[in-house]
């Protein structure tokens, strides 16, 4: 029964996929919709948080009342705003891309044996694959379809996941 649960939602990433790629600019404005409308709802539980807790920690409410108005703030930049969308999807490339390329220079130079070699030059490639994503994710098409082909790909292990995946997943 989850197995047909797993082809059912594979298929689901795969037409969200395929319809983000066909219509990447409406797709993309939808998506920073739905992402300002979370980190506004975000914000609003922050300022919740905060004062709901000044009785108990001043410090603990402060902090949570400055990120919920930083968290509002954003929101309401990331709803319908593409290039705002691009850029944060950018930045958050180039920052995964800049650590995992660290990451595998360090593993490299002081990893022992030839597996932590190997993860060392695979965590320098990926840094590097991250860094290009990044300079795509800048233009709104290109994230459109760098997000279609996530869906896609998705998807597709979705649908061929490992049956005792499939059931770790569903006991737990």
């Amino acid at each position: 029964m989850a197995e047909g649960k797993n082809v059912a939602l594979g298929i689901v990433a795969i037409i969200l996929g395929l319809i983000v790629i066909a219509f990447p600019l409406i797709s993309v404005y939808t998506f920073s919709i739905l992402a300002g409308l979370g980190v506004l709802a975000l914000g609003v539980w922050f300022l919740v948080q905060g004062f709901s807790g000044w009785k108990i920690s001043k410090g603990t409410s402060v902090l949570n009342i400055i990120l919920g108005i930083i968290a509002i703030i954003a929101g309401i930049g990331l709803v319908g705003s593409i290039t705002e969308l691009s850029f944060l999807a950018s930045f958050i490339l180039y920052l995964a891309g800049f650590f995992l390329f660290m990451s595998g220079v360090i593993t490299l130079f002081t990893g022992e044996g030839g597996s932590a070699k190997g993860v060392g030059i695979l965590g320098i490639l990926m840094g590097i694959i991250y860094i290009i994503l990044g300079l795509y994710a800048w233009n709104p098409f290109y994230l459109a379809i760098l997000i279609g082909i996530w869906l896609i790909i998705s998807g597709i292990f979705e649908i061929f996941k490992p049956a005792a995946e499939v059931e770790a997943e569903t006991s737990e």
